[in-house]
């Protein structure tokens, strides 16, 4: 298997409660999980096609790097990116045919900026 090593360097992050509010809601922070090498592929920001699920259709890019086993904790509903100080939400990470060579993680743009 050739590796497909990148060009970007993605930090992973996962979101996690640290507590509550006077109120009772969760206080969500997001922590670093670790880095992935890969490549960043902008997809589009517009796609009106009802035949792909939703998930599919907010996809602004896409991210590939090589496979490999993630932190138990780390899934699309809890995860994002920040990839050139530019944030991405998770919205599903797939192991095309589950040939375990290559993961294809698809990403929703939100933002730029840590401070934003």
């Amino acid at each position: 298997m050739i590796p497909i090593n990148g060009n970007t360097t993605a930090h992973v992050q996962v979101k996690t409660s640290d507590g509550k509010n006077p109120v009772g809601e969760n206080i969500e922070v997001w922590t670093e999980a670790g880095n992935v090498l890969g490549w960043l592929d902008y997809t589009s920001g517009d796609n009106n096609v009802s035949q792909y699920n939703a998930k599919i259709q907010d996809t602004t890019h896409m991210f590939f790097c090589d496979y490999q086993k993630w932190i138990p904790n780390i899934d699309a509903e809890h995860s994002r990116f920040i990839i050139n100080d530019e944030k991405y939400d998770v919205l599903m990470i797939d192991d095309p045919m589950g040939m375990h060579q290559h993961l294809e993680i698809y990403l929703k743009y939100v933002g730029g900026g840590l401070g934003v």
